[in-house]
């Protein structure tokens, strides 16, 4: 099996980007483009709730934990899992400080209602519990949950096969984007609309090996051009 060595992790957050648009995490990433619109702020805002990383609260059963670092040395990604709950189960591992087993589910927060056209949400959580599993070497996570602030509902989501291989598969195309500094190039669609990156993004940017960089800073010198 491969592995990655520390230096070469990605953010685990990135895969929710890359599912959404190739081109954007590219440019978040490789490029190093950002720009704020209110969706990313308020996202900002609903995480600032679900984060703090000095408190684990104790209910009944139920152990909740918010922004645990998690890693995975198989897909090479690194990140934090907003909250995840740990519930006492015998079939479960031991965690220090503890008496007991527990098993663990993790839980995204995200700012709007959820998204029936993509897996974006779906693939990022199910990261997490698989990078749950291998840290703690603990049974298969089967489902975790989805909290969207514009419903204020938990959305259940099974961890299939399926889901898992797409994961996997993801990481392993953003880890050779990364490797060749390679930013895609995209046909600009309805999603674009909504996408922070929109007036920076340059989706029709001539093919070749400029980046968007390199366009906007030879639009700056010759601005007839």
């Amino acid at each position: 099996m491969v592995t990655y060595a520390e230096e070469d992790y990605l953010q685990l957050s990135g895969i929710q980007h890359f599912a959404f648009c190739r081109r954007q995490w590219a440019l978040m990433v490789i490029e190093t483009v950002w720009a704020e619109n209110v969706r990313t702020v308020e996202g900002y805002l609903m995480h600032e709730h679900a984060h703090d990383p000095f408190f684990t609260e104790k209910r009944g059963d139920m152990l909740v934990t918010r922004e645990m670092p998690v890693f995975s040395r198989s897909m090479g990604v690194s990140g934090k899992c907003d909250v995840v709950e740990f519930l006492r189960d015998g079939g479960g591992v031991t965690l220090f400080g503890r008496e007991g087993l527990w098993l663990p589910r993790p839980v995204e927060y995200k700012r709007g209602a959820p998204k029936a056209a993509t897996d974006a949400d779906r693939l990022q959580l199910c990261a997490q519990a698989m990078c749950i599993e291998e840290m703690l070497l603990c049974p298969r996570i089967d489902v975790a949950h989805l909290y969207y602030g514009e419903t204020k509902r938990r959305e259940h989501v099974p961890l299939t096969d399926e889901l898992r291989e797409t994961v996997r598969g993801m990481y392993q195309e953003m880890h050779k984007h990364y490797e060749r500094r390679y930013t895609p190039r995209v046909k600009s669609g309805k999603s674009c609309k909504a996408c922070s990156l929109k007036d920076v993004c340059l989706p029709d940017l001539p093919s070749g090996k400029a980046s968007v960089h390199e366009y906007l800073d030879r639009q700056l010198e010759d601005p007839t051009r």
